[in-house]
């Protein structure tokens, strides 16, 4: 493990913390956005560049956008649009940009010096991965689509503005 596992490592244990320790919703989320980030370095770095790349395409982008606009659903009105307005100051993201162009640099590097992955770590190519995904783990495949789907429909159902009705009894 080089200076590139540590740094990484770093990077992920403090944006974690920092996704813990945030009073603010929105701050969290941009700090586990880093946090997965990072996490797809390490990935990177011992030798699986596609689930590195899946990291970064499921974790950090798919699913972090359905939790953003979760959130943006929940939080509807003139005052969070203000609230919304107050947390968008450049300010909040200057430290999870710094630690990611830190992230950046160093795969840039990792990359130009066509970084190989230690001699005992056996590289796995996509097509096994989807073999392993549509074969032996095709019921717990299944089961994420649908627990993702009734997530989807949660959100849409807490998110949504209706009016208040009584009950036919208790209207009197």
């Amino acid at each position: 493990m080089g200076p590139a596992f540590y740094i990484a490592a770093a990077i992920a244990v403090i944006a974690t913390v920092m996704v813990i320790t945030r009073y603010n919703i929105m701050h969290a989320l941009l700090y586990l956005v880093v946090s997965l980030l990072a996490v797809a370095v390490v990935l990177y770095l011992y030798g699986a560049p596609f689930i590195a790349a899946l990291e970064v395409i499921v974790y950090a982008g798919a699913i972090m956008v359905l939790l953003i606009f979760f959130v943006m659903m929940l939080n509807l009105g003139k005052e969070s649009a203000m609230q919304e307005q107050r947390w968008l100051k450049p300010r909040i993201w200057i430290f999870p940009s710094l630690l990611c162009l830190v992230l950046l640099g160093e795969l840039v590097f990792l990359i130009s010096q066509n970084h190989q992955p230690p001699s005992e770590i056996k590289v796995v190519d996509p097509k096994a991965v989807g073999m392993a995904l549509f074969g032996p783990y095709m019921a717990a495949v299944e089961l994420t689509g649908i627990l993702l789907m009734a997530g989807i429909v949660g959100a849409y159902h807490l998110g949504r503005q209706k009016e208040k009705t009584l009950h036919r009894f208790l209207e009197n």
